[in-house]
């Protein structure tokens, strides 16, 4: 009590004004649109604060999962194949960063079982080393990763990739790759067309068995990609040696100062790619989507937040005795404006701080929310065909709820600029003449 008495006197007013009053229905009245400016700040707050942090959870699941298969950084070679790779592989660890090298070889081609045709990007590696980069050996569902044998003819496919083909562990499938068509054969050109002078192109078979499926938890590659033995892949993709090199680093975040690293300090003319320039488009949309929402929910937030203008307005008008008479025994200008600028702002703090809990607690809580309102409505968010992974993930930023609050807040104080400033302006005998 005794803080609250030490207090300016501009302080104690606004705080008295923020109370509901009870001498007449006009200040029951004035107390109620409070209420409804302090519930939109609230629920503006708080959903901003959620829609983001499931945002956030969306692209940190996606980032793991993408990551768990792609590589940090990629190293190829302009000659299109490395022979010597295992040199460059060496260089590449000299960089403090590099935690695990591999080499790989990579093409594209139809997979065939029976009458179901599915495209494929298909990957050449060594099943030794590739656990040093990805962690497909860890996300096997059936069989064995390792079964990937030098000549052996086996493949390991995405579950998406199997189940559409109908395949599971042990049965064979056909893999089409693009060749050149035999002098005297006619093929298909580039343009589409036949050509019967051998300068096209033409599918060539290869017989595989399945040796084991994995799952990512990223639909695009659990669709579309397969892993061979390196051999198998250097002969798919017609090559003597690797494509190149794949890496990962202790940060994944460096990549693309590493990349530039790599490059200035290994020998030879390769070219470096990193994760973030694979999928940029991915990044950039996501990004953008970001950005566009916090506009958007802001907009809300300001919307309720200049509620508080009409609040501020009526209560000005009914209290233009009190402010008079403050004027009257030497209340400056300033002073008035200030009691109207407390009042404003206290709703503004109060409708942000219940939102922030509010969003927190939702946000924190999205694992166990979202699945209840789906069991009970049968409906699913989430369809892993078109947003990758099929729950809702949730990562909450304790840098966005402060930018949400602030941001409130400051929409809040603007509020109450145009009625403390009326207010004010306020002539002492004017606002006595008929009190």
């Amino acid at each position: 009590m005794r803080t609250m008495q030490n207090l300016p006197y501009e302080w104690l007013i606004g705080l008295r004004y923020t109370r509901a009053g009870k001498r007449s229905s006009r200040n029951s009245f004035i107390s109620f649109i409070s209420l409804i400016s302090v519930a939109g700040i609230a629920l503006g707050v708080a959903a901003l604060i959620v829609v983001l942090s499931v945002m956030n959870g969306f692209e940190k699941k996606v980032t793991e999962r993408m990551l768990s298969v792609v590589a940090h950084i990629e190293i190829f070679d302009a000659r299109g194949s490395m022979p010597d790779w295992q040199a460059k592989a060496q260089e590449a660890r000299r960089n403090p960063q590099v935690r695990g090298t591999a080499p790989f070889v990579e093409t594209q081609g139809m997979l065939v079982n029976e009458d179901v045709m599915k495209p494929a990007v298909v990957r050449g590696v060594l099943p030794a080393m590739e656990g040093q980069v990805s962690d497909v050996a860890r996300q096997m569902k059936q069989g064995s990763f390792d079964a990937l044998q030098p000549g052996s003819s086996t493949i390991v496919l995405g579950s998406a990739l199997a189940q559409a083909l109908g395949l599971s562990v042990g049965d064979s499938v056909t893999l089409l790759t693009a060749a050149p068509a035999p002098a005297g054969q006619g093929g298909v050109t580039s343009t589409g067309t036949s050509s019967g002078n051998g300068t096209g192109i033409m599918p060539k078979p290869h017989a595989f068995r399945v040796a084991g499926i994995f799952e990512a938890g990223h639909f695009q590659f659990d669709s579309t990609l397969a892993f061979v033995s390196l051999e198998d892949g250097e002969r798919l993709a017609d090559v003597p040696a690797p494509s190149g090199l794949r890496l990962r680093l202790a940060d994944i975040y460096a990549a693309p100062r590493v990349a530039v690293e790599l490059k200035q300090g290994m020998t030879g003319d390769l070219y470096m790619r990193d994760w973030s320039q694979v999928n940029a488009i991915w990044f950039a949309a996501v990004q953008s989507q970001k950005h566009m929402m916090f506009i958007i929910l802001a907009m809300i937030i300001a919307v309720a937040a200049f509620n508080l203008v009409s609040t501020l307005v009526m209560t000005v008008r009914d209290k233009q005795a009190e402010v008079a008479i403050l004027r009257t025994l030497g209340a400056s200008p300033g002073s008035i404006m200030k009691i109207f600028m407390v009042q404003g702002t206290l709703v503004g703090l109060l409708g942000t701080l219940i939102g922030i809990g509010l969003g927190v607690v939702v946000a924190l809580n999205v694992d166990v929310i979202v699945p209840a309102i789906e069991h009970v409505f049968g409906v699913h968010f989430l369809d892993k065909d078109i947003y990758f992974i099929g729950e809702m993930p949730s990562e909450l930023e304790w840098s966005d709820v402060a930018q949400i609050g602030g941001v409130a807040v400051l929409l809040a104080f603007v509020a109450t600029l145009y009625p403390s400033w009326s207010a004010a302006r306020l002539a002492p005998a004017e606002a006595l003449r008929y009190e």
